[in-house]
């Protein structure tokens, strides 16, 4: 499946994005999607991923309560609403599609987007 990650953008310290993954042709029915960041300097980390019937979540320790990964059945798009972003949420954040939820949140594979930078100043 391709992906597309959309959304992302420059917001101060305390605001919200909202990004977007869209599956390019087809729905997202079967697929766990998830969502990973990368920094300048550091290595890929999971962010949150959702089951494919949208029943189960879950999230970084360091979104919890801030973030939320969202889907409306297999429909196009999967949502990640990001709220009260800090200065450390900034990188380029990309989408993964998997019909298996352990491959999804080890990151080593799925389909991937080609990502969207998120910026955040303080």
């Amino acid at each position: 499946v391709q992906l597309q990650a959309s959304g992302g953008g420059s917001v101060q310290a305390g605001g919200s994005l909202r990004l977007s993954c869209a599956a390019s042709g087809r729905t997202f029915s079967g697929y766990v999607v998830g969502w990973f960041r990368q920094a300048p300097g550091k290595e890929r980390e999971f962010v949150a991923a959702i089951s494919w019937s949208g029943g189960s979540t879950y999230y970084a320790d360091s979104v919890k309560g801030r973030f939320t990964i969202s889907r409306d059945g297999s429909k196009n798009p999967v949502y990640l609403q990001m709220n009260s972003l800090k200065p450390e949420d900034a990188a380029v954040y990309y989408c993964v599609a998997d019909p298996s939820m352990i491959a999804v949140r080890s990151g080593k594979k799925g389909s991937w987007g080609q990502g969207t930078q998120v910026t955040v100043s303080s």
